[in-house]
């Protein structure tokens, strides 16, 4: 009995010598050495004025009539030209429409048969995907190379394969295109000048103020589309940017004797109330051209009411301007 005691003994006293001995387990401080708030994380504000904006159209395609609406006030909400909207939907002058008709907003194109302003006849590949039928190509025929068959050996291997002859231009004009080819002619059609891309891209346009003198009326969402500036009678009214007039008349309640031009397929300028207009639609104008006379029409002040629109929809012009 007393032998057991002491081998128990011996044990515990060994047991305790070796965890004496065993170094500690090292802490491990599992909290990030630094944490970002949520001050310092957040970026600063763009020193930009000008606003940015999501690609994409928020159009519809169609558009249905609602009371007091004409082709002109119709264009300007969408950003279209009223006379596109007309020949999309064949509607004549004077351009009537009704209440609950359903107007078609953006053109559709047509893939039948077209001949451009160079005489090209373009047809569209038949729907067998067999043939491509041009008046204006003619097949011609390749002779060479030739392929020779022979029966298999070495020295057939070591026989240098024939080359083919350079094809020159002017046959190259002839070829007819391959199934879903383009005919060879097609890049000189797709290098002509467009004249309707008058702006390296709709975003960077160089906007100017149009008149001189006191804004009295800011832009609102809910009560003004655009800037109030007032001036005198007679005073020179100029283009914000260089576009083509869509607009030059009074037929839009609210904006007296009005003129819009439209700068690109993305923006367009609104200058409303003027005493006379010196321009006419489709004339192409000039960045600073003089384009009207401010005055008081459809107004109970001498002013011009400016506006910017971007897909039809209202901007605060102010956003686009220099500061003064």
């Amino acid at each position: 009995m007393r032998h057991t005691q002491y081998l128990a003994i011996v044990c515990l006293a060994t047991g305790l010598v070796a965890c004496s001995s065993t170094p500690p387990a090292p802490v491990i401080d599992r909290i990030p050495a630094s944490k970002t708030t949520g001050s310092t994380a957040a970026k600063k504000p763009s020193s930009t004025t000008r606003p940015t904006y999501k690609a994409g159209d928020w159009r519809p395609d169609t558009y249905t009539v609602k009371k007091g609406d004409n082709l002109f006030s119709i264009g300007l909400e969408h950003g279209y030209y009223y006379k596109d909207i007309a020949q999309n939907n064949n509607i004549l002058a004077p351009y009537n429409i009704q209440v609950g008709q359903v107007l078609k907003l953006k053109a559709t194109k047509d893939y039948a048969a077209q001949a451009n302003s160079d005489g090209v006849e373009i047809t569209p590949i038949n729907t067998d995907g067999n043939t491509l039928a041009t008046s204006a190509m003619t097949a011609i025929s390749i002779n060479e190379p030739k392929a020779i068959r022979e029966p298999y050996s070495d020295e057939a291997l070591k026989k240098p394969l024939p080359t083919a002859k350079p094809v020159t231009a002017s046959a190259a004009n002839k070829a007819p295109a391959a199934n879903n080819a383009e005919p060879a002619n097609k890049a000189n059609l797709d290098n002509k000048p467009d004249n309707k891309a008058a702006y390296e891209s709709a975003e960077e346009i160089e906007w100017a103020w149009p008149t001189k003198g006191k804004v009295v009326a800011n832009f609102s969402e809910a009560s003004n589309k655009g800037l109030d500036i007032a001036g005198t009678t007679g005073q020179s009214v100029n283009a914000a940017a260089a576009g083509k007039v869509i607009y030059s008349g009074s037929d839009l309640r609210g904006y007296g004797k009005l003129v819009i031009i439209k700068h690109n397929a993305t923006y367009l300028s609104v200058y409303a109330h003027n005493s006379q207009i010196l321009v006419k639609e489709g004339q192409q104008i000039s960045a600073g051209q003089k384009i009207a006379e401010m005055g008081n029409s459809d107004s109970n002040l001498v002013k011009l009411h400016f506006e910017i629109r971007r897909l039809g929809k209202s901007v605060d012009p102010s956003k686009y301007l220099a500061a003064i």
